[in-house]
C-alpha cells in the first residue's frame, strides 16, 4: 500500500492548478496565434537536434546500465530521422483544421429557439506515458492545437529527454507571452506520485495511461478522474488459402520486423491450414530474425521454431517473437482472435472477397484491416497528424486519439424570451 504521507500532496496540487489556470487562457486562442507557436516549435526541434540528442544520450546510458530490453531502448532512442518525424508531426497538426469552435449541430426548433452545439476544448488533459520521448511532443502539440492545458508525466528512463523537449515548447509559449503552463511537465518520477494527481478531478479533465498492463491497471484503480485506456496491442493477423503468397509475406514481415517494439507490431500470426505456401512465410520471417513460437501443425513445416504455449497467444512481445497457430477454416480464425485479442488491430490477407467481408463483420477492435500491414494503425497514418495514443476502449474515442477526440461539445441556444410551459 502506498504512504500518502510520504507524498507532497502540495506540489500535485499546484501543477494541477496552474495547469487549470492556463487552459482558460488557450481556449480562447485564435487559430494563428496557435499555428505560430506551433512554428516555433518545430524551427526550435530543429536548431537544437544537437542538444536533444545529448539528452537522450544520458537516457539511452542509463537504458542499458539497467538493463532494459532492447524493444524499451528503441522507442527510447531518439535520432535525426525520429527528430525529423516530430517536426513532421508538429508541422501537420499545424495544417489541420482547428476543431474547436466547429459547429456540429445547428437548427431552429418550432418555438423559435436557435441551437447550436460547437466543439470545445475538454479543458486538462494528463498523459502518464513509457519510453517515448516523442510523446511529449505529439500530446504536447495536440492539447495546443485543441485549446487543452496538458500535464505530461514520463517515466524515469526518459527523464532527461522529456525534460529538454518539454522546455523547448515551454519557451515557445513564453516568448509568445502565453502562460507556458500550457504545458506542465511532472519532474517526478515515482509511481507513488501518479495517486494525488490521479484525484484532482477538480483541476484534470481526462486522463490517458499509455504503457504495459501495470500501468493501465494502476490508473484505473487509483483515478478519481474519467480515464481512456491506451492498452497492450496483441494483433492478430491471418492468412487466407486464397492470399496472395507475396502480400503474404511482404505484411507478415513488415507487421512483426519494421518496428517490433510498438502496439501495432503483429504478436500472433494465423495460418489457413489450407495456405500452400505457409512453409516459405515461416522461413521468410526467420530469415529477418523472427523467434517463431508455432504450434504442431507450423513446427512440422518449421522444425527450427521452438514449440508454443498457450500463454504465447496473450502476451505482448514487443520484440521479434511471433506465435504462430494453424487453423482449418476462417471461423476457427476468428474464434481464435476473440480469444486472444486486446482489441487493438486484427488484420486478413486474402483475395477473396467474401471472406474478407466475413473478417470484418465479424469481428469487433479498434482497427480491421485487408490486405494491409498492422503498422498503419497509427495517428500519422491516419491523418491525424499524430495520436494522443491507440485507445482499445469503446467510449469517448476507439483507435487512434487525435485533434478533435480532444474536444468535447457545448450546446449555445438563442431565443426572444421564450419561457417553457
Amino acid at each position: 500500500m502506498i504512504q500518502r504521507s510520504t507524498i507532497d500532496e502540495s506540489y500535485v496540487k499546484e501543477l494541477c492548478q496552474k495547469a487549470k489556470i492556463a487552459s482558460r487562457e488557450i481556449r480562447k486562442l485564435n487559430t494563428n496565434t496557435k499555428n505560430s507557436i506551433l512554428d516555433s516549435l518545430a524551427k526550435s526541434l530543429l536548431s537544437k537536434q544537437s542538444e536533444i540528442l545529448a539528452e537522450n544520450a544520458k537516457d539511452l546510458q542509463f537504458g542499458k546500465e539497467k538493463g532494459l530490453s532492447g524493444a524499451m531502448l528503441d522507442r527510447l532512442t531518439l535520432d535525426p530521422k525520429r527528430i525529423e518525424k516530430l517536426v513532421e508531426a508538429v508541422r501537420e497538426i499545424r495544417a489541420l483544421p482547428d476543431p474547436v469552435g466547429e459547429v456540429i449541430r445547428g437548427l431552429t426548433l418550432p418555438n423559435g429557439i436557435r441551437l447550436n452545439t460547437k466543439r470545445v476544448p475538454l479543458g486538462v488533459v494528463m498523459v502518464i506515458y513509457e519510453s517515448r520521448p516523442n510523446v511529449t511532443i505529439d500530446v504536447g502539440a495536440l492539447s495546443f492545437k485543441s485549446g487543452n492545458a496538458c500535464i505530461l508525466r514520463g517515466g524515469s528512463e526518459a527523464y532527461h529527454s522529456n525534460m529538454i523537449l518539454s522546455n523547448l515548447f515551454r519557451d515557445c509559449l513564453k516568448f509568445a507571452g502565453i502562460s507556458p503552463d500550457a504545458l506542465v511537465f511532472v519532474e517526478k518520477t515515482d509511481r507513488e506520485f501518479m495517486v494525488p494527481f490521479l484525484q484532482q478531478s477538480e483541476f484534470v479533465d481526462l486522463v490517458v495511461p499509455r504503457g504495459g498492463e501495470g500501468l493501465i491497471r494502476f490508473v484505473s484503480e487509483h483515478s478519481k478522474i474519467p480515464v481512456v485506456k491506451h492498452d497492450k496491442g496483441v494483433c492478430n493477423l491471418f492468412i487466407d488459402k486464397s492470399a496472395d503468397p507475396k502480400k503474404a509475406l511482404d505484411i507478415a514481415i513488415n507487421s512483426k520486423v519494421q518496428r517490433p517494439g510498438v502496439c501495432n507490431a503483429v504478436e500472433n500470426l494465423i495460418l489457413h491450414s489450407e495456405y500452400p505456401k505457409s512453409k516459405e512465410l515461416l522461413e521468410g520471417l526467420a530469415q529477418k530474425g523472427v523467434e517463431l513460437l508455432l504450434d504442431p501443425a507450423a513446427l512440422a513445416l518449421f522444425p527450427k521454431g521452438k514449440p508454443a504455449q498457450e500463454s504465447d497467444y496473450l502476451e505482448e512481445f514487443l520484440d521479434l517473437r511471433l506465435s504462430v497457430k494453424t487453423v482449418p477454416s476462417i471461423h476457427e480464425a476468428i474464434l481464435f482472435i476473440e480469444k486472444v485479442s486486446s482489441g487493438h488491430t486484427e488484420a486478413i490477407v486474402t483475395e477473396d472477397i467474401a471472406m474478407s467481408n466475413l473478417f470484418r463483420d465479424s469481428l469487433d477492435s479498434a482497427a480491421l484491416f485487408v490486405n494491409i500491414s498492422t503498422r498503419f494503425h497509427d495517428g500519422g497514418e491516419f491523418g491525424l497528424g499524430a495520436e494522443v495514443g491507440i485507445s482499445t476502449g469503446k467510449l469517448h474515442v476507439r483507435g487512434p486519439m487525435g485533434l478533435v477526440h480532444l474536444t468535447t461539445s457545448t450546446t449555445y441556444a438563442e431565443g426572444e424570451g421564450q419561457i417553457r410551459g
